[in-house]
């Protein structure tokens, strides 16, 4: 399985974003699903899920204070990365 997501250290806090579809911000099992996947990938870290909106905007869901920077931040300034991972 392959997806696209990051892994970032900013202001002393490391935290993974997983990229998902814009579905999957609307129904809290499947929020809950990724955010357990993001962290059997990523370890312990918070995990903040992205979706990119009908207009091009991110959207994200997680941790607040996270989900707070990330808002402020260009999207084309995170390191997205393609993971593959084994099913």
């Amino acid at each position: 399985m392959t997806f696209q997501g990051a892994l970032i250290k900013e202001q002393g806090v490391t935290f993974a974003i997983v990229v998902v579809k814009p579905s999957a911000l609307q129904s809290p099992s499947a929020r809950e699903q990724m955010q357990l996947f993001g962290h059997r990938v990523f370890g312990a870290v918070p995990v903040v899920l992205a979706a990119q909106g009908s207009r091009g905007a991110m959207r994200y869901y997680g941790r607040k204070d996270i989900v707070s920077f990330l808002s402020k931040t260009p999207a084309f300034m995170i390191p997205w990365k393609q993971y593959t991972v084994a099913a």
